[in-house]
């Protein structure tokens, strides 16, 4: 009786390690489909990043495009300014008894 009882409780440990494998194998499966869904979704972030990133610069170099148009404007604006201030002067100082120039 010893013998078959043994049997019986190997045969019923035999059938829970079964179980148990077939839960691992099938949590194995799960692992992975969710490893391959975070990799796509990951692959598709960086191709967005990348987008993205194509867009900034492409702004940053017609910013930097504009700014630097503005910049030679104002800098020739400026410059005429001075000009005509100077010559605005130097008639000023040729009229000396007309008029007199004043430094602040």
């Amino acid at each position: 009786m010893e013998k078959e009882h043994f049997e019986i409780l190997l045969e019923h440990i035999e059938n829970k390690m079964q179980l148990v494998l077939e839960g691992h194998v099938a949590l194995d499966r799960k692992f992975d489909s969710r490893f391959e869904e975070l990799n796509e979704k990951i692959e598709h972030n960086s191709f967005l990043i990348g987008v993205l990133n194509k867009k900034i610069d492409d702004v940053d170099a017609k910013l930097g495009q504009k700014i630097d148009d503005v910049d030679a404007k104002l800098s020739n604006k400026i410059d005429a300014v001075a000009a005509d201030l100077s010559a605005h002067r130097v008639d000023t100082e040729a009229h000396y008894g007309i008029y007199r120039v004043k430094e602040g």
